[in-house]
């Protein structure tokens, strides 16, 4: 009904509020007269039969709406009504003209008077289908609303609790009834209150529905967080007017926590992924610690400090292991994700106070700290937190690798981040370990590393080497700690005759076992140099010496393990692979004589020329084999710089080969310079600080022996010569002022040329080469080389050779094209008288 204005009386006329009951039912009514027919018809009434008032009127309501069979009942009753008594009760109805029943309806008749005093009845009328709907509804909405196990909050217009089900009481408390009037304000705190409100207010205003809304707070009596997903929607009364909002709550604590522990795991995985490919990038023990740190935070944690023992970093044969867990340590590196942290993991100096710890400081821990426990027992221990302090969970994780503690790392949480749980645990143990794997791999690669370099500089020449005719410069760079060492040798081999040999090589791969090869084939360089053979021959027999390196029984396993590489796999043999430049300098002809294994071409820089790279014929690397080596002589003017070096010098990721070798030629190229200035030249000119690879760089600078440094005479061969060969020795130490070493030259070169007219063939060559020492040589036409022998004490002759090892400081033969050559050598007098030989020495002669 419309709003009615105020009355005179005060009282208040307005339309029923929204959800009333006669929204839903119609209520019909009519009044019978005193004649018992209808005299007055609402319109309720025609709405509910059918039937207008003008079809109704006047009418028997008995026969008009009541089957035959209860029309006797029916006028009994109205008899009764008429009679003045009330009745109620259910009454099938049909529409007049209509033989079937159309319904039930429930009436309710009341007597009444006439203005006349008689009897009538008012009938008030209800469509039972309508109460039988409402009341399958109500129950209905009992049931859902009663009954089920989700909160089921109505809240009216005002945003207060209008009704409340059972579950929702059971869970906050009270009866149903008891939170009527209540607020969402005194359920939660104040800004899920006020999120909550907002989307109530929200919902009511739009009539849209909001799903899933995460809401968390705690029960009454409980300190748990609870989380609960509301849905929101609004409600309508039966005029379609909104009425409220209905909320149903869900309690999802426990898939809250399964979300969390999912993402939990899902993180952690991530963690494990982004640590296995960021952590042991390096083989440095300080940048492997960084990189767990640079993962741990923040992704796992506000702040971390790695400590390594200090005997790990200082080289020490094995980590300490599990000992007493107070040896010292080194703080290595700290991270953190939080601004102005102090550095955590604290030592506790003699005072018992704790005090920071700097990166690169050593430190012990108490005995009785956590952190000592963790190295002691390898065990993950929790450190408690200082008071007042940043941090409020603390792990201290020791780091171990093969069951041996390397070192400590600490994770902590600052106050606001969620405490450590187990899995944080079990994750922080697997970060840890896979870090200290790869220190522990680091620090046997460091190790390796080193002894490989110790034993590769102990193999290469002490010292500045010198020659004979040659002024030498040398520098040798390995790559740095994050290469393995290379092969890399050089050497400068001092030949008989004032010749000298210079050898740069190269053994392809790297590690110890480069090392040890190249070593190897130093020596093997060394003795076979020794034996005077021609450039390629040494090189030909260093080959052969190369292929048998990778066979388990050495070079005289070739062939065994040529066969079993071929039936049996490669993985029975290695094969060693290296590159050498062997070089054979003359300094009385100033003639070097070249042959290449595979390696890069030497450069000669001639006074006032352009650097130029010579024309070797490169040949195949040593241990390839089946090839042979090409032979080169060049003729080297006084004053010429020869460079032999690896590729190391000229070669890197960052340009090719052609652009490093024509590098080398400019920096070479210019005014000349004292040697080692020409060697620092050429370092700091070249890219030589990638550390990809080692450097050996060997320079000499020709000098050759001045004529007035040589004798050299041709002898006929006739007995008179051995007389000669004296006198032209003595009148040449003479010139040279040697007088002290006349009488030992003269004998030992009339033994000489003695030997050469007996057993030799052709013309007898004499020289005498005057440089650091002084050299005898006697060459003829033969090929039989002498062979030093003991003499019987009856023999008269064959002590000889025994004479001049007797005698000088050393002898020798060697091959030449067209020949032998049979030399000695005596030091320069120095001012003081020489050695005679004791008895015993010349008696050994007989």
């Amino acid at each position: 009904m419309s709003e009615i204005p105020e009355t005179a009386s005060g009282v208040m006329w307005q339309s029923s509020p929204p959800g009333s009951i006669y929204d839903y039912i119609r209520v019909a009514s009519f009044s019978i007269g005193p004649d018992g027919l209808v005299d007055q018809w609402s319109l309720r009434a025609a709405d509910l039969f059918g039937l207008s008032a003008a079809q109704v009127k006047g009418k028997d309501p008995v026969e008009a709406f009541m089957p035959a069979e209860l029309r006797t009942r029916g006028h009994r009753r109205v008899a009764e009504i008429l009679d003045g008594k009330e009745w109620t009760g259910l009454v099938p109805f049909r529409v007049p003209g209509e033989n079937r029943t159309r319904g039930v309806a429930e009436l309710y008749v009341m007597p009444s008077e006439t203005e006349d005093g008689e009897r009538a009845a008012l009938c008030i009328v209800v469509d039972v289908r309508a109460l039988r709907r409402i009341e399958t509804d109500l129950a209905a909405s009992e049931a859902i609303f009663g009954q089920s196990p989700f909160g089921f909050l109505l809240f009216d217009t005002d945003l207060t609790v209008k009704r409340a089900n059972q579950r929702f009481a059971t869970v906050f408390g009270g009866t149903a009834e008891d939170h009527r009037g209540r607020t969402v304000h005194d359920y939660l705190s104040r800004s899920e209150a006020d999120r909550l409100t907002a989307a109530l207010q929200r919902v009511l205003e739009t009539g849209e529905s909001v799903t899933d809304l995460q809401i968390v707070g705690t029960v009454p009596g409980g300190s748990d967080r609870r989380h609960w997903s509301i849905n929101l929607y609004r409600v309508h009364g039966g005029s379609g007017r909104p009425v409220g909002v209905a909320s149903l709550g869900t309690d999802v604590t426990r898939r809250q926590i399964a979300a969390r522990e999912a993402a939990s795991a899902r993180r952690n995985l991530a963690l494990l992924n982004e640590a296995s490919a960021r952590i042991g990038n390096s083989l440095d023990l300080e940048t492997t610690a960084r990189e767990l740190l640079d993962v741990a935070v923040p992704g796992f944690c506000d702040l971390a400090s790695v400590d390594l023992y200090q005997g790990l970093l200082t080289g020490e044969e094995a980590p300490p292991g599990r000992a007493d867990g107070a040896a010292e340590l080194r703080r290595v590196a700290f991270a953190s994700a939080v601004a102005d942290a102090p550095l955590v993991n604290r030592a506790v100096p003699g005072q018992g106070e704790p005090a920071p710890i700097d990166v690169g400081a050593v430190h012990r821990y108490p005995f009785t700290s956590p952190c000592a426990a963790a190295l002691r027992t390898g065990r993950v221990q929790a450190v408690p937190p200082a008071e007042g302090g940043l941090v409020q969970s603390t792990l201290a994780v020791p780091m171990v690798a093969h069951d041996t503690v390397v070192g400590l790392v600490q994770f902590s949480r600052a106050k606001g981040s969620e405490p450590f749980g187990e899995r944080d645990r079990a994750l922080a143990v697997e970060l840890a370990a896979r870090a200290a794997v790869c220190i522990d791999n680091a620090r046997l690669y460091r190790r390796e590393h080193e002894r490989a370099l110790i034993l590769q500089r102990s193999l290469l020449p002490p010292g500045d080497p010198e020659a004979a005719g040659l002024d030498i410069a040398c520098r040798y760079l390995p790559g740095n700690a994050a290469t393995e060492v290379g092969g890399d040798w050089f050497d400068v081999i001092e030949l008989p005759g004032h010749r000298t040999a210079l050898v740069v090589g190269d053994v392809m791969g790297r590690g110890l076992r480069a090392a040890v090869a190249m070593g190897e084939l130093r020596t093997a360089v060394r003795t076979l140099a020794q034996l005077d053979l021609e450039p390629a021959e040494v090189l030909s027999h260093l080959d052969e010496i190369a292929r048998g390196l990778g066979a388990p029984g050495g070079p005289s396993a070739r062939q065994s393990s040529r066969a079993a590489h071929k039936s049996r796999g490669p993985e029975l043999s290695e094969v060693y692979l290296a590159t050498c430049v062997y070089a054979v300098y003359d300094a009385v002809t100033r003639r070097c004589t070249f042959a290449n294994a595979g390696h890069l071409p030497p450069v000669l820089v001639e006074p006032g020329e352009e650097a130029l790279l010579l024309d070797v014929p490169p040949g195949m690397p040593l241990g390839v084999g089946g090839e042979p080596f090409e032979e080169v002589e060049i003729d080297l003017p006084e004053g010429a710089l020869l460079a032999l070096y690896t590729d190391g010098l000229v070669e890197s990721r960052d340009h090719p080969l052609e652009e490093g070798l024509q590098a080398l030629r400019n920096a070479l190229t210019g005014p000349g310079r004292p040697l080692e200035d020409a060697c620092d030249q050429v370092l700091n000119t070249l890219d030589t600080r990638h550390g990809e690879d080692d450097i050996a760089l060997l320079m000499a600078r020709v000098q050759g022996l001045p004529a007035e440094a040589v004798g050299d005479w041709r002898l006929p061969r006739e007995p008179r010569s051995v007389g000669r060969a004296r006198e032209l020795t003595r009148a040449q130490l003479v010139a040279w002022d040697l007088e002290p070493l006349v009488d030992t030259v003269e004998l030992l070169v009339s033994e000489l040329v003695t030997n050469a007219l007996r057993y030799g063939e052709g013309e007898i060559r004499l020289r005498l080469l005057r440089d650091r020492s002084l050299v005898c040589e006697v060459w003829d036409a033969g090929l039989v080389q002498p062979r030093r022998r003991r003499a019987r004490d009856t023999d008269e002759g064959g002590r000889g050779l025994q004479l001049v090892g007797l005698l000088s400081a050393g002898w020798g033969s060697r091959r030449t094209p067209r020949g032998k050559t049979v030399w000695f050598e005596l030091p320069l007098p120095d001012g003081e008288a020489a050695a005679e030989p004791t008895v015993e020495q010349l008696l050994s002669m007989f």
